[in-house]
């Protein structure tokens, strides 16, 4: 699956979010409707994309944002990133600090976008929708396992996931926050 197609998918979900459906249900409900093939290639399309935000300047705005933020959390920070749609994806990809801007985390309650950005059920979408569609809880994770090794897809482990991170920088360091994400830093740290 190409980008394109999977931004298409994720637009397609926005578009079906309600009050009454959130993104990640309407997400399940657009993925349900593809057949099993197409479930495997956006999960890797997912993961390609969701791996690509796993830099120390994007965590930096996680912390942020979540007042500290974890592995497990960063997991979700960046699956909440990619559930904003390209347009933002894209952005934070290039500049972490342009969250300042979202009207989640620039309105009156900039807590909001605690709620907006870390949403752990988006990582499993895929699977949600391979087991509605098959009716087995157990089949997504070999089924992934296999199209990835069929496409040549290599496992990333911890020294290929933490080689384009970037430089390194202390979350506690408050003046090395402001430098580095002026904006957020400026909204979320509070003296």
């Amino acid at each position: 699956m190409d980008n394109d197609e999977f931004w298409q998918l994720i637009d397609s979900a926005r578009a079906a979010t309600t009050p009454a459906v959130p993104f990640e249900r309407a997400l399940v409900d657009v993925l349900a409707e593809r057949p099993e093939p197409e479930l495997l290639r956006y999960q890797a399309c997912f993961d390609r994309l969701h791996h690509a935000l796993y830099r120390w300047d994007v965590w930096a705005a996680a912390y942020l944002i979540g007042g500290g933020c974890s592995d497990d959390a960063f997991m979700d920070f960046r699956a909440g990133v990619i559930s904003e749609g390209r347009a933002w994806y894209e952005k934070v990809l290039a500049e972490p600090d342009v969250i300042a801007e979202h009207p989640a985390a620039a309105g009156e309650n900039r807590f909001d976008a605690e709620e907006v950005f870390f949403n752990e059920a988006v990582n499993y979408a895929a699977s949600y929708a391979f087991e509605r569609r098959t009716g087995d809880r157990n089949a997504f994770h070999p089924a992934y396992l296999r199209h990835r090794a069929e496409q040549g897809i290599a496992p990333v482990g911890p020294v290929e996931r933490d080689a384009g991170m970037g430089e390194p920088f202390d979350f506690d360091d408050d003046a090395e926050m402001h430098l580095r994400l002026p904006r957020l830093a400026a909204a979320y740290l509070l003296d």
